[in-house]
């Protein structure tokens, strides 16, 4: 039931989307024709329709989440972005500005004055103006800060100081605490005069006078317990806690391993800081698989696809540059064999097969190794055991499909001496795409660089070369007089 509605709601936000499209069109149709006219009131005729078709896209937009409008807006072109987002109602500014992808968020800035970019932080929750203060100006920062109770001022002081890749950037602050010497009666009726509670509570975190954590009390288990008994007799003391400098992935394992919706934060001293939950885990997650992907192929960054030209060019072309270098290099390795190639044509049909093979392990072995990084250090003793662990499967498929390609090759030349080479080369370059399947991913690691980053780009040049070298060369040496 659940995939149904989703699939009926991404249905609606596809329709609004076209129909958004439609709309600018029909205007920028009505601009065409009322310009052609000789007409002395084509600017009220131009202006009435505006209107009526920009009302009832608001009336629209005014029904969504916030993080609808997000997509939506990541949908259009620059003009019509720009036009949506001027009818998104003010006290939603600030929601929509965390849900969009960071290089949309940077078209919407620009397009904001000061107090607008103001008005749009102040809807914001201490934690959440964390996560937009990056891309805020500075000036506007000031203003924003001033304006913040002194409570909140030390909550966003205190979550700015931790990185992104960190519990203390995921955490937020909004929670509800009780005493371990009270009644579950007096829990239930203080939960009463609540006008709300806050998004993902599933547990009520239990500290003493001086903010010590001491447990939490579960909803169920305050729901189902006698309403007399004490909540030091029924709350659960052993809890996953996390404290703010943990590593971000590691909670997102944690949460995913123990099954959790929240979690408390504490620090050195024990003191209740602040909760993860479980909302806050998948956007890290979701963000860190984009940009996993990005970096794989040497992008560092998400880019708009709607971006202005120049500004793709600039993202797009570092690696591409490197890209071009390992190609020329391919080419001067082919470039020595040409007399083999002249001599036996068909090494130039099959080459391509042990390249495109070899790139195939060793992107394989880059993504295992990659997302394994990014949950865990590896020590020296891990590393080892992946090498091994990378190098004997790369030898047992190398024979299994070596063979297979060396049958093949048989088949089709009816040259005994050819396949085994092919055979071998396929298998040696499989050794050689796991070897650095490992390797480049490692090296950036103990380096400090993001092991993703360019790691495709760099073992498909590494696997072309030297799939080039290892078949051209054997086929020299075994097959040529």
């Amino acid at each position: 039931m659940t995939d149904v509605i989703d699939q009926e709601h991404q249905t609606e936000i596809a329709t609004l989307i076209r129909d958004i499209r439609d709309v600018m069109a029909k205007n920028r149709l009505v601009e065409d024709l009322v310009d052609r006219s000789q007409e002395n009131n084509h600017t009220l005729v131009e202006t009435i329709v505006h209107k009526q078709n920009l009302t009832r896209l608001t009336k629209k937009l005014e029904r969504l989440h916030p993080a609808d409008i997000a997509l939506i807006l990541e949908a259009l072109p620059h003009d019509e972005r720009m036009t949506i987002w001027e009818l998104v109602h003010s006290d939603f500014d600030g929601e929509v500005l965390l849900e969009v992808s960071d290089a949309v968020r940077e078209s919407l800035l620009d397009a904001m004055d000061q107090n607008e970019l103001v008005k749009a932080a102040n809807t914001l929750d201490a934690d959440e103006l964390a996560d937009l203060a990056p891309d805020l100006p500075e000036h506007v920062m000031q203003e924003v800060f001033t304006t913040l109770p002194l409570a909140d001022r030390e909550k966003l002081k205190f979550a700015l100081s931790y990185g992104e890749d960190t519990v203390g950037a995921l955490m937020d602050f909004d929670l509800v605490t009780v005493r371990a010497d009270v009644d579950i009666d007096v829990v239930l009726r203080y939960l009463r005069r609540m006008d709300n509670l806050p998004d993902h509570t599933d547990k009520i975190f239990v500290i003493d006078r001086y903010g010590q954590f001491e447990g939490v009390l579960h909803l169920k288990t305050l729901l189902l317990s006698d309403p007399n008994a004490e909540v030091s007799r029924v709350m659960a003391r052993e809890v996953v806690r996390f404290h703010p400098e943990d590593k971000a992935r590691g909670t997102a394992d944690a949460f995913e391993r123990y099954d959790l919706i929240s979690a408390p934060v504490t620090d050195e001293s024990n003191r209740l800081i602040g909760r993860v939950t479980v909302d806050a885990v998948v956007d890290f997650i979701r963000e860190s698989s984009d940009e996993e992907r990005l970096a794989q192929v040497g992008l560092r960054e998400e880019e708009d696809i709607f971006a202005p030209i120049m500004r793709s060019v600039k993202n797009r072309a570092p690696w591409l540059a490197v890209n071009l270098v390992t190609a020329l290099i391919a080419s001067r390795v082919i470039g020595l064999f040409d007399g083999a190639i002249e001599q036996l044509v068909a090494l130039a049909a099959l080459m391509p097969i042990v390249a495109g093979m070899g790139g195939n392990v060793g992107n394989q072995t880059i993504t295992m190794i990659v997302r394994e990084l990014a949950f865990r250090k590896l020590g020296n003793d891990d590393i080892r055991l992946l090498y091994s662990k990378e190098l004997r499967i790369a030898l047992i498929n190398g024979l299994f499909w070596g063979s297979l390609l060396g049958l093949i090759t048989l088949a089709l030349y009816q040259e005994p001496a050819l396949s085994l080479v092919m055979t071998t080369a396929v298998t040696l370059n499989f050794l050689t795409a796991a070897l650095f399947g490992v390797t480049i991913p490692v090296v950036r690691m103990k380096l400090g660089r993001d092991p993703a980053l360019g790691s495709s780009v760099l073992i498909t040049a590494i696997t072309d070369s030297g799939g080039f070298f290892i078949f051209l060369g054997l086929a020299t040496l075994f097959l040529l007089r």
